[in-house]
């Protein structure tokens, strides 16, 4: 699913997270600890924008499993 967002809010959701977290979520979905925190560098296509920027995220499920990792951690 492709999601559009902007950079700050994907910031916030990264800045929520606990330690660790991006090595969490590579095992979970079987991908590199790299390909999470390039992720949250802004994903694959990126405008210039309020709020930081548009950024469209071409697979949601690293910011689906981050946001379960969010809301558990609070």
């Amino acid at each position: 699913m492709v999601i559009t967002t902007t950079f700050n809010r994907l910031r916030h959701v990264k800045d929520s997270l606990p330690s660790g977290s991006s090595a969490k979520i590579a095992e979970e979905l079987g991908i590199t600890a790299d390909e999470v925190r390039a992720y949250f560098r802004g994903g694959n296509h990126f405008e210039p924008g309020p709020d930081g920027g548009v950024v469209t995220l071409d697979d949601s499920r690293i910011l689906e499993v981050a946001l379960r990792m969010a809301w558990e951690n609070e």
